[in-house]
């Protein structure tokens, strides 16, 4: 509540949270010369930076270098025992991140703005009450009102899983000791990214999925060829497999029973079913921004809430939970501030799954696409028939694509396999482009690459 004597401090742009979105827009601004508060409350640089998209990706580096050496006999190397070291693991990790932090703070601190440490809530529209981290309180009355404050890891209501203390990707990636047995809760990006992962430390790690399989958003036959590469790599996939209840024995293992009366014990358990947003604590009633019923800020395509002149960005406005989407966010709502009109209508959003393989996609599956009623063809081409997997020694995988046989315009791709991730883009700009599949299929791509079973795929025709 503002008191009579409070002192307003009105700016030209406030930021509540500090994610990809609402930090580019805040140094932005500040540096066209605008005034500009953003509030974080001390994850400087955001979750990506700090629990998620850049710690679990330097692991996930660590993780396949010990794949790729304990099949090192296979490239004519010779490499010894391999052995984990926990203490130079977390600080390989957490090294990443604080010189990323300290990047991100720099930058920050040049741009001019004026960045504040500590929670905010709305007190009124466009109005927030400050408790600063090291004393104090603050209000700030923005021009225009950007909220970013992320997701945090759900916890489901479980019966006895408060009591065995789970762990959630936050507080797995503090990486206190490496379990003999865990149990994954949850088959999607984050539960089968960390299941791979432990599983290459040396854990015996068993994930639950209460789904009939993994992934049931993704292609059946890309599904099961990655469910294939997880259980050759170790991890026990259990689909239709849905937690009754948890609790911890006299030995102090997790024992979790599931609803078809069987059991499993591990020593952890991780819970990756979801995120949930920051929201319950920000006041957004007295800002007069309103919520869907998961807690999420209601927004338009032009990411406007229901309050003139405040936005919402990134997760917590139920975009796309990718870094690369928040970036986005942060063009569309500059553009709309600046006057402009940009919206997130027909975004073409690309996703890549971490695990080994990787996993990438963009644009409709097969059965999305025969849901449209258009007259489509399929191609598919296993990994093991492009040269340079095959130089790599990687060549678990399967690529698919959708084209549509009239216009011969690209629909969707999957590629599952070494380094997707980057030959993603190549098919994502040309999907851009509107170019036919024909431009791929028939491109002078170098060889031998991964990029270069664009040749091949799009003459790979199932139906």
């Amino acid at each position: 509540m503002i008191d009579p004597g409070d002192v307003v401090e009105d700016v030209d742009l406030l930021v509540v949270g500090g994610g990809k979105a609402g930090k580019t827009l805040a140094m932005d601004m500040a540096r066209a010369g605008r005034r500009v508060v953003m509030v974080e409350r001390g994850m400087i640089g955001g979750t990506c930076i700090n629990v998620a998209c850049i710690p679990t990706k330097s692991l996930v580096t660590s993780a396949r270098l010990a794949r790729r050496a304990a099949a090192a006999q296979s490239l004519g190397l010779s490499l010894g025992k391999l052995e984990v070291d926990l203490p130079m693991l977390r600080s390989h990790k957490e090294g990443v991140v604080a010189d990323m932090v300290e990047l991100n703070h720099r930058q920050f601190l040049d741009s001019g703005m004026d960045l504040v440490l500590g929670t905010a809530r709305f007190v009124a529209e466009r109005t927030v009450e400050i408790d600063v981290n090291d004393g104090g309180r603050r209000i700030v009355r923005g021009a225009d009102v950007v909220i970013n404050t992320g997701t945090v890891p759900r916890l489901p209501s479980l019966p006895g899983l408060a009591d065995v203390r789970p762990l959630t990707s936050d507080t797995l990636l503090r990486l206190e000791r490496i379990p003999e047995r865990l149990a994954v809760i949850g088959g999607g990006y984050v539960g089968l990214e960390f299941a791979q992962m432990f599983a290459a430390f040396g854990s015996r790690v068993t994930v639950l999925d209460h789904n009939p399989r993994l992934l049931p958003h993704e292609d059946a036959d890309i599904a099961g060829v990655l469910t294939d590469c997880l259980r050759q790599d170790g991890v026990d996939v259990l689909t239709g497999a849905a937690v009754k209840e948890v609790s911890r024995d006299e030995e102090q293992s997790v024992r979790l029973v599931l609803e078809d009366g069987r059991t499993l014990v591990a020593d952890d358990v991780l819970v990756a079913v979801g995120r949930a947003p920051v929201t319950r604590d920000l006041g957004l009633d007295a800002a007069g921004v309103r919520t869907d019923e998961r807690g999420f800020i209601r927004v338009d395509d032009t990411l406007a809430t229901d309050a003139p002149h405040t936005w919402a960005v990134g997760d917590v406005a139920g975009s796309p939970q990718f870094t690369h989407v928040s970036l986005d966010d942060y063009r569309i709502v500059k553009a709309n501030i600046e006057g402009g009109s940009r919206s997130t209508a027909g975004r073409l959003v690309p996703w890549n799954l971490f695990t080994d393989p990787e996993l990438a996609r963009v644009g409709l599956t097969e059965e999305q696409a025969r849901a449209t009623g258009r007259d489509i063809r399929g191609a598919k081409l296993p990994v093991d028939a492009i040269p340079r997997a095959r130089t790599l020694r990687e060549t678990r995988g399967l690529w698919k694509a959708v084209v549509d046989r009239r216009t011969e315009e690209i629909l969707g791709v999957a590629l599952l396999g070494p380094e997707s991730s980057e030959v993603l883009s190549v098919v994502q700009t040309a999907m851009w482009a509107g170019m036919p599949f024909t431009r791929l299929r028939d491109g002078l791509i170098a060889h031998p690459t991964m990029a270069e079973g664009l040749n091949a795929l799009f003459t790979k025709w199932v139906d």
